[in-house]
């Protein structure tokens, strides 16, 4: 079961912040008469502040409950980090490789999470629209068959897009996708070919068997509207929309823009040789 980051601190905050204007609203107020009490005692007993005792007791009528110190201490971070990850970038780690060879196994990417559009956190509702995605970008989302898992592909179809498939060509509209051989591998004994893809205004690698696997023979699609058909650059080694479907537009999460870090396990060293953007 995948856990609910973003359900988890989206409460942590708001019982963090809550915790705070507890304080405020009926402990700061009784905490403050406590400490002038103190204050007016330690007076007539004529300390002075420099004395050990001095210190002691106010410490002691000044001192917050320990709920109320974690949540002033960590209400301002958890706040900055929900801002921070529910409207404008999330990390994320890519677990699988059918996104190869743009995206490998360990890379570590960040998502453009007001690209195309503004959403609340946990329910994923959009408030604001900024843009839509465009043919050719990677983009994060949840499929239709897994709707709590975060996937991503490479945007192939756009609502109302009429798209075919044969023997591993896309053919979008009537115009098929224009793609150019670079390589056979490994070589030798080549299995898979390298292939630059050309969707929208931009290029890609992509690599495709030899021998077309049961995605890639055949299919046809009609992308209905406020939807999208996803596909892996990995083509004969993913499992995206040719198998499960079109993906809403209310399940979008981001735009994928740049390659951070590199760690493949976890006693191996993190590397930043393939950090950069992704196309």
């Amino acid at each position: 079961m995948d856990i609910n980051f973003p359900l988890i601190l989206v409460l942590l905050v708001f019982f963090s912040g809550l915790g705070w204007l507890y304080d405020i609203a009926f402990l700061a107020k009784a905490r403050k008469a406590k400490v002038e009490n103190t204050l007016k005692e330690l007076s007539e007993k004529s300390l002075k502040e420099t004395d050990q005792g001095y210190q002691l007791a106010l410490e002691a009528a000044s001192k917050e409950p320990l709920v109320v110190e974690y949540s002033k201490s960590f209400f301002p971070v958890l706040a900055f980090v929900l801002v921070l990850r529910s409207f404008l970038v999330e990390p994320f780690q890519i677990p699988s490789a059918s996104m190869v060879p743009t995206l490998q196994v360990g890379d570590f990417i960040l998502v453009n999470k007001f690209a195309y559009g503004i959403r609340l956190p946990v329910t994923n509702t959009k408030i604001i629209d900024v843009g839509e995605p465009q043919r050719g970008d990677v983009m994060v989302f949840f499929p239709p068959h897994k709707p709590d898992t975060y996937f991503i592909k490479r945007v192939l179809g756009l609502p109302g897009d009429s798209i075919r498939l044969e023997n591993g060509t896309f053919t979008i509209n009537g115009s098929r996708v224009p793609t150019e051989l670079l390589a056979q591998l490994p070589v030798g004994r080549p299995q898979f070919q390298v292939l630059k893809e050309t969707l929208g205004e931009g290029s890609h690698e992509i690599h495709r068997a030899l021998v077309p696997g049961s995605l890639s023979q055949q299919g046809q699609w009609e992308v209905p509207a406020g939807h999208y058909l996803m596909v892996g650059d990995n083509r004969d080694n993913s499992s995206d929309g040719r198998d499960w479907g079109f993906v809403s537009e209310d399940a979008i999460v981001g735009q994928a823009f740049a390659i951070w870090m590199h760690w493949e396990k976890m006693l191996s060293l993190p590397s930043f040789q393939r950090l950069g953007s992704i196309q």
